[in-house]
This record gives C-alpha cells, sequence and structure tokens, in this order.
C-alpha cells in the first residue's frame, strides 16, 4: 500500500514538470522574436542615419553654389532681389514665416546634383528689412550687423556698444546673409542646412 502510494505521487510530479516546460518554452520564444525585432529596428535606424548623412552632404552643395555666387557678384546687386541665383534682399521678420512656411522659399532655385542625380533647393535671405542700401535712412533700413573683425585683441574699446544697431564700428560693418538649402530624399527623407555668412557691404 505505501510504495503503490509513493508511486502515484512520482506519476503525478512528472505530469507537473510538462506545463512548466511549455511556459518556459514559449517564454523563450517571445524573447527570440522580441530579440529579433529588436535587431531589425536597429539595423533601419543606423540605415536611416546613414542616408540623412548622405543627403545632408549632399543640400551643402546649395550652400556652395550660394556661397560661391554671394562672393563673387558686386555688393549692390545685393541691394535688390536677383530671383534667378535664388537671393532675396528682405528677411520677412513676421511670425510663421520659418522654414516650413512655403513663403520663406519664395524666390528660391535649384542646383543640379550630377552625383545624386537630383536637385537641390537653396535661398539666400539678407537679414535687412527693406531693400537697397543697409545704411538707407528714407526708410530707415534695420538690418542685422557685425563689427568688422581686427586684427587686435579687442574688436570694440571699453564702453563702446554691442548692439547690432550702435552707430558706430570699426570700420565697415558686415551684413548678415542667410543660406537655407534643403533636398527632398527618397522614402519621405528630407534634410535642410542653414549658413550665416557675414559679409562688408
Amino acid at each position: 500500500m505505501t510504495r503503490m502510494t509513493h508511486t502515484r505521487d512520482f506519476m503525478h510530479q512528472r505530469g507537473v514538470a510538462l506545463p512548466v516546460m511549455l511556459i518556459m518554452l514559449v517564454v523563450m520564444m517571445v524573447s527570440s522574436i522580441y530579440l529579433l525585432r529588436s535587431t531589425n529596428s536597429t539595423a533601419l535606424t543606423t540605415s536611416n542615419l546613414a542616408h540623412e548623412d548622405a543627403l545632408s552632404k549632399a543640400a551643402d552643395l546649395g550652400i556652395h553654389a550660394a556661397y560661391d555666387w554671394l562672393s563673387s557678384v558686386p555688393k549692390s546687386t545685393l541691394y535688390n532681389d536677383v530671383p534667378a541665383a535664388g537671393y532675396v534682399a528682405t528677411i520677412n521678420p513676421g511670425a510663421g514665416q520659418g522654414v516650413s512656411n512655403p513663403a520663406f522659399w519664395q524666390g528660391s532655385t535649384t542646383v543640379w546634383d550630377a552625383n545624386r542625380r537630383d536637385q537641390v533647393e537653396y535661398v539666400i535671405h539678407r537679414m535687412c528689412q527693406f531693400a537697397g542700401a543697409y545704411n538707407a535712412v528714407n526708410p530707415a533700413n534695420n538690418c542685422t550687423l557685425t563689427a568688422a573683425r581686427q586684427n587686435v585683441q579687442a574688436r570694440t574699446r571699453v564702453g563702446d556698444s554691442l548692439a547690432s544697431d550702435a552707430p558706430a564700428y570699426q570700420g565697415k560693418p558686415q551684413l548678415h546673409y542667410v543660406i537655407t538649402a534643403r533636398i527632398a530624399g527618397p522614402r519621405g527623407g528630407n534634410v535642410m542646412n542653414q549658413a550665416v555668412v557675414m559679409m562688408g557691404p
């Protein structure tokens, strides 16, 4: 009688091990699926970052083209818009005129990227409220200016104003030009780069 009781207990214990093993197998299978999906997500993220980096380098072509044009034309040409070169002599100070607004890109132009066989769009904004000379008085133009760099340790004397609208500068001030370039890549990838160029009037 005692031997039969021990045998039944042993068989009952062996029956409990099967559901435990099945649960462990299910947990391991779910963990494997999660690990596989995590690996795929990491690979996709790395691929997207590499693609975005390539687009960013391609967008730099627009910035270089705009800078080459800015540095080669007479300064008087920059008083007014030059649509063929993507140049706008003013920047709209109103709200909502950021790079995501289509109005920001009015007057832009494109340059062909032969390596990627794609187009890069860019626009140059002069940081002035009105067209014309930066120091015009009727109407008074308001431009973002920076004191010209001098070959001295201190570019301004002690007590001089550092405000952008200060009346006196050491030499001619430098005007700010903002170059914005963008490129639309495949799979909905869009990259936008900006550069600020400071040049004398």
